[in-house]
């Protein structure tokens, strides 16, 4: 039997070594899903208006997208993110994280600014509340301000198709 011992360890171990290789990293279970968007005062990026963010989430379908002017996976998806707002199909929330305004500013004029509202989040605190530890980040917000879907790391086409446009469609399709 002690022949053996070290043989099934090794079997166990390299199961384990296999179940993990086969999960996505991007796919971290969030504990937000299906709770409400936190409803924090906030600070507009553009006139420094101060505002309960839910009061701009409720009754709309959105998608709440965390970045920076330093992010480089920001500069990446970004040209999808205009893609969705051409699309104009639900309203697109910035979150301004832990940058500066002249940063974002330039960010925007250089590439395009998708967003129909954008938050300054320059001290972090709306991230700390949902959890943000990378940027870019992407939520999905239902009509009553309820968290649907997190992604971490870049928005793609893939993505988009197979798992955010059916989400919206379904968000639509019950709303009637």
């Amino acid at each position: 039997m002690k022949k053996f011992l070290p043989l099934v360890l090794f079997i166990v171990l390299a199961g384990f070594l296999y179940i993990g290789l086969g999960l996505d990293p991007k796919k971290l279970p969030s504990p937000l899903i299906g709770k409400t968007f936190p409803n924090l005062e906030v600070e507009d990026f553009n006139t420094a208006e101060i505002y309960a963010i839910q009061d701009k989430l409720q009754g709309k379908i959105s998608l709440v997208n965390v970045w920076a002017s330093w992010c480089v996976t920001c500069r990446a998806e970004h040209e999808m993110l205009m893609q969705i707002a051409k699309s104009n199909s639900l309203q697109i929330l910035g979150i301004n994280y832990k940058d500066t305004k002249k940063d974002g500013n330039i960010f925007l004029t250089r590439l395009g600014n998708p967003y129909d509202l954008i938050v300054f989040d320059q001290s972090g605190k709306l991230g700390l509340e949902l959890g943000v530890y990378a940027t870019p980040e992407t939520f999905i917000i239902d009509q009553q301000g309820t968290i649907r879907f997190k992604r971490i790391g870049e928005l793609t086409s893939r993505i988009l198709e197979r798992q955010i446009l059916p989400l919206i469609s379904q968000l639509k399709n019950s709303a009637r």
